[in-house]
């Protein structure tokens, strides 16, 4: 059965990694949600896409943070903006969370302004929740973010994660990933019982293996080679890939589950999302970027392949497509 996991709740619906996310998000029919992690100053874990916060949250309207904009480079990209490591999670605690994606989806920016930002603890409290109200086991899909750049400041966020999680974890409901194998290891050797997946993009390498080999690092597309597969078999539970890498341009869909699989690895694909503007283009229809395409298409293609998970901007569709598919299966029996 594939697990379906609402990226960053249902981020399609309502401002990312607020709690009226994640909690719509199982109330659709999700059986896991995923934060991405990143810390305040004061080593508060919070949940943010990433530690740059000015197109999630309503910083730039408070005056009294306004010296606090500044330019970092983080992983090797130059960013300007206010960072949450700059921040106690007092200060941070006065802000509200706003739609990321404000031009494609206008209905979720009304919203914004609503709730605020949420630390680690705080979902594992809605996790818990959902789980009671619906009587079954519901998951943490916990992203670490940018672990080498966190390491660097004094912030690891393998000791923080793993003295948070510690007394909830198990592998039953807990799914650790990352973009980087040196905090996935760093936390397992911690102790903390979960399942780990590594993060491959399409392009470039990962930034801890950058920062310590610089040009000859090892790329995300030589992570994916058999032999690169077999190799990461030995250290993580799983793989997960941009959906470009499984459904091409053309509809058409390509090996990377089966080969996967055939390594002894669990595979899942982000992100599943609706409107025109991120489907492939076999899958996008008439109308502007922000109409909903031809979404069961896409979504029927990549569960076809025997996925494991598929992160999903809209919960509720791949509850859907997987519910299409399985009837069609059964009738062809």
């Amino acid at each position: 059965m594939t697990l379906i996991i609402g990226h960053r709740g249902a981020s399609g619906y309502r401002p990312e990694h607020s709690r009226a996310a994640y909690e719509l998000a199982f109330a659709l029919g999700a059986d896991a949600v995923e934060p991405d992690i990143v810390a305040t100053r004061d080593g508060v874990l919070v949940l943010r896409h990433e530690n740059e916060i000015s197109g999630t949250t309503d910083v730039a309207q408070h005056p009294e943070f306004a010296a606090r904009k500044t330019t970092k480079t983080i992983d090797g990209v130059a960013l300007t903006g206010w960072f949450t490591e700059d921040f106690t999670w007092d200060e941070l605690a006065t802000l509200c969370v706003v739609e990321r994606l404000p031009a494609l989806r206008q209905p979720s920016t009304s919203f914004n302004g609503q709730q605020g930002i949420l630390r680690l603890r705080d979902l594992v409290e809605i996790v818990d929740a959902a789980s009671a109200r619906q009587g079954r086991q519901l998951l943490m899909i916990a992203e670490i973010k940018h672990g080498s750049y966190f390491e660097s400041i004094g912030l690891p966020l393998d000791e923080l994660f793993a003295a948070e999680i510690r007394d909830w974890a198990s592998p039953e409901k807990l799914v650790v990933e990352s973009f980087e194998q040196k905090v996935l290891a760093k936390i397992r050797a911690r102790g903390i019982p979960a399942r780990y997946v590594f993060l491959a993009d399409r392009a470039g390498a990962p930034a801890d293996l950058v920062a310590a080999y610089g040009p000859t690092a090892r790329s995300y597309a030589n992570h994916l080679t058999e032999a690169g597969l077999a190799r990461l078999a030995t250290e993580v539970d799983g793989v997960s890939v941009d959906k470009r890498l499984i459904v091409l341009p053309t509809g058409s869909v390509t090996d990377f589950v089966a080969r996967a699989h055939d390594a002894g690895l669990l595979a899942f694909t982000w992100t599943l999302r609706a409107e025109n503007k991120f489907l492939a283009k076999a899958f996008r229809v008439g109308g502007p970027p922000s109409a909903f395409g031809n979404w069961m298409g896409e979504f029927g293609a990549i569960l076809a392949t025997g996925i494991d998970g598929v992160f999903a901007d809209q919960p509720d569709l791949v509850v859907t497509a997987l519910s299409h598919r399985q009837a069609q299966v059964t009738g062809r029996k």
